[in-house]
């Protein structure tokens, strides 16, 4: 901000010399990041004489409307500047259009590799494609000639409205209401039709330039602990750079014999069975509870929106979104937290901060709460993992509670069943199937349902999620769509509002377990970290030594850590008493709570003054 401060407070002519500066840097960074894309030049300086082109028709590629996806074919009919299309031909002679775009008011950019043209018209924008360089070539030309004709015409006639949309009705027809009207009026004049593009252009290399401000903000800050005294330093102001990699490569377990382990076991709840580290992930269950977090943003957009129909919605879609993370990871399972176990998960950059417990281990329960200036979050897990065979299926029973202070709301919800397929053989693939029910038990103005819809074997759609919202009279308020990996849509296709879309997974996940980016940054550990009980999973050693690549040494200490826990529960039993949970207690509805005791006693270096058994 101070940059742009800085620049509109200059004289004009030195202002000019530095837009003209960043015009050209623009371009330039703009086709290499872009892999050669090409932005067509318009018509400058006025009105010259460009003759009229001839008419272009044929077929093209078009990607398909949003929110699906692949290209499908269309006929498309050019004429003087206006560019139609629909199905066939027989459809434009008709006047069935699919879409019709002003080639002169869009920035066109094509990239001849790939034999791709983009026309950017701002309501829409069209990704067409052509399978031949001969014909990629001649719409090139004709759409360049077209679109220097139709901004010519534009040019000479400023004051005419009717050469700004003529593929329209006029102003005063039936067909144009007023709103339309008035909202075609006045959109363009010459000046801004010939700017267009070096607008768009400055914009981008103004985000550039914010951009570049905020690495260099990064290396600065990385550094402050180093040049401050270590008092002076409010940690939650440094801003942490988080990895991006794990330190070793997942582990090649293709030559242990599921079959041998599990073949007794079937029907069994596996959480009982000693497993191989190979067949882990370098994760915990505690840390997978706080994976559920991930888009906690959809918690805050709901925690500031007035309408309660609204405010579901984003609670339905949080909910949905926890599932994501699962989509590649059916390569190893977590593993299973010993009693005492606890993880702290600390994220000013998201605006929450988090906790969680091992309370019980036969049945295993784990416990965890988040909260945030917008929002509660907390839930008490007790998983089943069975293996039917060729399968494994994990079914959770609990109840995961959202409250939002502003509004006095407090939701509930169950979870859906999860299944791995192909455990022994072929390509795993996991999925989760059943009903979700949302219902705020403060209010009964609005609920909700999602349907995790189970995959059937004649039917290629997968991961499929559907849910209404609906008030007190079962009246459809609200429709939410899409798949549990990928998006959740609300409205009616094709004009659904996308409220969520998956993060883009890392390029080489496959060699890292399947994890996302948030998952990579869980299991950090850093000096920043000083504070932690010496109960936190990031300090277990076979996790971490998994996570380094060194299964030999990982699969000792597993086995040493089960066999202390065993020790353990020995002692218990012999002295006829129960564990006791450090910061989280049992309510009278029989779940778990936090007890709202491990941030106060954090600020104690090390938790010094509390005792905590040996755990590893």
């Amino acid at each position: 901000s101070d940059s742009l401060g800085k620049f509109l407070s200059v004289p004009l002519p030195q202002k000019k010399t530095l837009y003209n500066s960043f015009y050209k840097l623009s371009r330039t960074v703009y086709i290499k990041s872009t892999d050669l894309w090409e932005i067509v030049e318009g018509l400058r300086g006025g009105f010259s004489n460009v003759q009229e082109p001839q008419k272009q028709e044929g077929y093209m590629l078009k990607r398909r409307k949003w929110p699906m996806k692949g290209w499908h074919k269309r006929y498309f009919f050019l004429d003087k500047g206006i560019l139609k299309y629909g199905k066939c031909s027989t459809d434009i002679e008709k006047g069935k259009l699919h879409g019709c775009v002003d080639v002169g008011l869009s920035v066109m950019a094509i990239k001849k590799k790939t034999k791709c043209i983009d026309l950017d018209a701002e309501e829409n924008i069209y990704h067409l494609k052509i399978k031949s360089q001969e014909l990629f070539d001649e719409w090139v030309s004709k759409l360049r000639h077209h679109r220097l004709y139709r901004q010519n015409e534009i040019a000479m006639y400023p004051n005419d409205k009717s050469f700004y949309y003529p593929h329209y009705p006029s102003p005063s027809s039936p067909a144009m209401t007023e709103s339309a009207s008035i909202r075609k009026v006045d959109l363009w004049t010459t000046q801004q039709a010939n700017c267009m593009q070096e607008i768009k252009l400055f914009c981008f290399v103004f985000c550039l330039s914010v951009l570049f401000s905020f690495f260099i903000a990064q290396k600065v800050v990385s550094v402050l602990p180093d040049l401050m005294s270590p008092g002076s330093v409010d940690e939650s102001s440094v801003i942490c750079r988080r990895r991006s990699l794990l330190p070793s490569p997942s582990p090649n377990n293709s030559t242990i014999s599921l079959w041998n382990i599990l073949r007794n076991n079937i029907g069994k709840d596996l959480s009982k069975v000693a497993m191989p580290v190979q067949l882990n992930e370098p994760l915990n269950t505690l840390q997978r509870l706080c994976e559920e977090l991930e888009y906690s943003e959809l918690l805050d957009r709901a925690a500031s929106t007035q309408d309660p129909f609204e405010r579901m919605v984003y609670i339905a879609t949080f909910v949905v979104s926890g599932y994501a993370s699962s989509y590649y990871r059916t390569g190893g399972k977590p593993f299973n937290p010993v009693l005492g176990e606890t993880y702290e998960c600390d994220r000013p950059d998201k605006g929450f901060r988090f906790i969680a417990e091992q309370v019980s281990h036969h049945p295993p329960i784990s416990a965890c709460h988040a909260d945030s200036k917008n929002f509660v979050f907390w839930q008490d897990v007790r998983c089943k993992n069975k293996f039917w065979g060729k399968s494994m299926e994990i079914v959770p029973v609990g109840t995961t509670h959202v409250t939002l202070p502003e509004f006095g709301d407090h939701y509930e919800w169950n979870k859906v069943t999860s299944c791995i397929h192909n455990i022994l053989s072929g390509q795993r693939w996991i999925e989760h199937y059943g009903e979700i029910s949302i219902r705020n038990s403060s209010s009964d103005i609005c609920q909700c349902k999602i349907t995790f819809v189970k995959a059937k074997y004649w039917n290629s759609s997968v991961n499929e999620v559907e849910g209404a919202i609906t008030d007190q009279k079962g009246k459809v308020i609200h429709k939410l769509f899409g798949k549990w990996h990928e998006a959740v849509f609300c409205g009616d296709p094709p004009s659904a509002t996308c409220i969520w879309r998956a993060n883009a997974i890392p390029v080489n996940h496959e060699q890292y377990y399947g994890f996302t980016k948030f998952a990579i940054e869980l299991n950090e550990l850093d000096s920043s970290l000083k504070l932690l009980p010496p109960t936190d999973t990031r300090l277990r050693v076979d996790q971490r030594l998994l996570e380094e690549g060194n299964l030999e040494a990982a699969d000792e200490q597993k086995q040493r850590i089960e066999q202390l826990q065993r020790e353990r529960r020995r002692v218990l039993e012999e002295s006829n008493t129960t564990h006791q949970p450090k910061f989280f207690r049992r309510s009278k509805d029989d779940t778990w709570v936090s007890n709202n005791t491990y941030w106060e006693l954090r600020k104690d270096p090390g938790f010094a003054q509390i005792d905590f058994p040996t755990l590893w």
